[in-house]
Formats: C-alpha cells, sequence, structure tokens
C-alpha cells in the first residue's frame, strides 16, 4: 500500500507497482512507463519531477476509465493534485495510450526494479514520440537518446 509520508529517497518502485495492481485489478490492458524517467534507463541520470505511466485503457469511453484510477489509487493512499497522483509527494501522470503511445506501451521493454517488474519505452519510441512532440526538452531528449554511449 503506498503511503503518503515524506520520504528521504524517491518512491520510484511504488509507481510500477501502482501500474501492476491496476492491471491486476483489471482497470487497464497493458502499461509502461514514458518520458523522462524512461529516458533516464537509457542517458545518464537528470532532474525529473514526475513519473508519466502511460496505459492502455479497457474501458474505450472519452474518460479512458481515469476516473476509476484515481479512485483505486486514492483508496490506497495515494492523492490526487491537478492531473498527478502523488506517493509520498512524487508525482506520477496516468495517460491513456494511443497511436505512437500505444505502439511503446505494447513493444516496451521488460525489467526488474527494485524487484517490481516494469516495463519502459524503448529508446526509438521514445526519440520518435519526442520528435513529434517537438518541445525544446524533447529535442534535447533526443540528441541525449542518438549521442554514442
Amino acid at each position: 500500500m503506498a503511503t503518503n509520508k515524506p520520504s528521504d529517497s524517491l518512491p520510484l518502485a511504488d509507481v510500477p507497482r501502482a501500474a501492476n495492481d491496476l492491471l491486476t485489478a483489471g482497470l487497464i490492458e497493458d502499461w509502461a512507463l514514458g518520458g523522462a524517467l524512461a529516458t533516464i534507463y537509457y542517458v545518464e541520470p537528470f532532474t525529473t519531477y514526475e513519473a508519466d505511466i502511460f496505459f492502455i485503457p479497457k474501458d474505450k469511453s472519452m474518460t479512458a476509465g481515469i476516473p476509476a484510477i484515481y479512485e483505486h489509487l486514492q483508496a490506497q493512499g495515494w492523492e490526487a493534485e491537478r492531473e498527478h497522483l502523488l506517493v509520498r509527494g512524487f508525482p506520477g501522470r496516468f495517460l491513456a495510450a494511443s497511436g505512437l503511445t500505444e505502439g511503446a506501451v505494447r513493444e516496451a521493454e521488460r525489467i526488474d526494479y527494485e524487484g517490481v517488474p516494469v516495463k519502459v519505452f524503448r529508446a526509438e519510441h521514445i526519440v520518435a514520440i519526442a520528435a513529434s512532440v517537438g518541445r525544446a526538452k524533447d529535442k534535447a531528449r533526443i540528441e541525449q537518446l542518438l549521442q554514442p554511449c
């Protein structure tokens, strides 16, 4: 169960644990970590302020099941703050996948993080999504990912 007590360390394992719980509860079809945290899997760490969890909704309505996701996680101690859900003060966003992001979820790399199964967008998907968004930080992300190791 997630708690919202302040922590000296980031509760990163709680984020995929929650996404896996949503999968087990039948609220989502699949999920993967995208955005900056997925990028950090492939490059030198940098500062980020949230976790982006892309999910394939079971609920194909306009809401994509987001109200049920919020209700489920809040019942487990997560707090809602605008578009974020907070676990021990760390924000996560649950974003319904479509188009490029749906493909990225379906083809995500499976890893283990602190004993928790995690799916992470592949680098080529991060680049394609960042190019389609086109913000300055996305262009920087592309540059980081394309640099030789």
